[in-house]
């Protein structure tokens, strides 16, 4: 694995990873609006692809940031593989994980750096539902929903998977494995909390985010989106323990259903997009239970490679109306 650089002098104040399974231009859109950040010249752009040759990388599209890394890790059939790499390549204090489908506006590395003056081990954005749909709607409050503005700031228990930044220094003290921490973050932000960090939701920091809005992709998704988090948490439990919470998945649905409902009252008092929706949230809380159940039967499984399709070309798996928003200007 071999990180290919253009490097300055001095350190950055934060690196942005950035994770492509082949080429550069599902990354285009991004990687303009971090250009576009205030303090771009403080960003370390840390690109991870299977291949430097194959990722074609414009140096036009790049010009403003503090320093590049393409770091080239082979074969990609994990993207959590390719972001603990990253971390131990970068040079910056804070590393946050960004998306191909997420576009921070301007302030946000601003906001994430300014925060990370303070001691919190871990700093999150607010979301903002960039592609609002039925489908859409239901996919970004069954896995970003207490995220989605308006959020007030402050400590909280869990920050967004994605978008977020930690200390670097902190995510290094995993070693091998951190690997394992990164496909549900949830369980790398309790393991933080358990050792006497803190974790803080910073509305300054504010993400555009795409969701996978076609119908049947987004319901392949959300199975094993919701598989990764309980086989992370119950990799060490004893099989009557994973049986105890087998069993009590109709409760455990049940409360999820209720914060999903919270959520949507929270961003749309009018209740407008959840009347309609309503089917769909229903169908998809119990697909998010059949998910669970199968992480703490069975483990994660293919999950997280089953995954990597929608976290690295997402235009494949929206409807036709969102497919523009990929569109670069």
């Amino acid at each position: 694995m071999t990180p290919q650089d253009t490097l300055t002098n001095d350190t950055p104040d934060l690196a942005i990873i950035l994770v492509t399974a082949d080429r550069f231009d599902p990354l285009r859109k991004t990687v303009r609006a971090f250009a576009a950040q205030t303090v771009a010249n403080r960003l370390e752009l840390l690109i991870v692809c299977p291949a430097e040759d194959a990722l074609e990388l414009p140096k036009e599209e790049v010009k403003g940031f503090h320093s590049v890394r393409v770091i080239s890790v082979g074969s990609l059939d994990k993207t959590s593989r390719g972001r603990a790499e990253a971390v131990r390549f970068a040079r910056a204090p804070v590393v946050a994980l960004a998306e191909d489908h997420a576009y921070p506006e301007s302030g946000y590395a601003e906001a994430l750096i300014n925060r990370h003056r303070e001691p919190w081990a871990a700093v999150g954005p607010v979301l903002i539902n960039a592609n609002p749909g039925l489908v859409s709607w239901v996919a970004i409050i069954g896995t970003y929903g207490r995220w989605v503005e308006p959020v007030p700031a402050g400590v909280m228990d869990d920050i967004p998977g994605h978008n977020s930044s930690w200390k670097r220094s902190l995510l290094l003290e995993y070693g091998s494995d951190l690997e394992h921490m990164l496909p549900a973050p949830t369980n790398l932000n309790w393991d933080l909390q358990a050792r006497g960090y803190q974790l803080y939701l910073e509305p300054a920091a504010r993400v555009r985010h795409i969701q996978v809005s076609r119908f049947w992709p987004c319901l392949v998704e959300h199975i094993n989106v919701a598989r990764l988090f309980p086989a992370r948490r119950s990799v060490n439990w004893p099989w009557y323990k994973r049986l105890f919470y087998i069993g009590g998945m109709p409760v455990l649905l049940g409360r999820t259903l209720r914060g999903w409902l919270r959520h949507f009252q929270r961003i749309e008092p009018a209740r407008r997009a959840l009347i309609k929706a309503w089917p769909i949230l229903i169908l998809f809380t119990l697909t998010w239970g059949v998910g669970e159940i199968l992480g703490y039967a069975f483990g994660i499984g293919h999950a997280e490679e089953d995954t990597v399709v929608f976290d690295t070309d997402r235009s494949r798996y929206v409807n036709r109306r969102d497919r523009k928003l990929f569109a670069a200007s």
